[in-house]
C-alpha cells in the first residue's frame, strides 16, 4: 500500500485529553517517524508535532480522532510524494 509523509500539528488546551491523546499516538505508533512536544506554560497549552509515514486513510483516521478530543485542535500537511 502506498504511503505518504505528513506532519500533524496539535494544540492541546485541555489537560484532561492528554491521556487519551497519548493512547491514540501509541496505537498508531508504527506510523510515527518522530514526535516533538513543547509545553507553553504562559498560555497553558501544549504544542505537539508528529511526523508520519502512513497510508492516506490511516493519517486521516488518526488526525480525525485527535481533532474530536475536547480541547485539542489538529491540522495536517502532506508531502507531494
Amino acid at each position: 500500500m502506498e504511503t505518504r509523509v505528513a506532519v500533524a500539528a496539535i494544540i492541546v488546551s485541555n489537560p484532561d485529553s492528554v491521556a487519551t491523546l497519548n493512547a491514540l499516538l501509541h496505537e498508531y505508533g508504527q506510523y510515527i517517524i518522530g514526535r516533538m512536544g513543547i509545553p507553553y506554560r504562559q498560555k497553558g497549552i501544549s504544542i505537539i508535532s508528529i511526523a508520519l509515514d502512513a497510508p492516506q486513510d490511516v493519517i486521516s483516521a488518526l488526525t480525525g480522532k485527535i481533532g474530536r478530543l475536547p480541547g485539542v485542535n489538529a491540522k495536517t500537511t502532506y508531502s507531494n510524494f
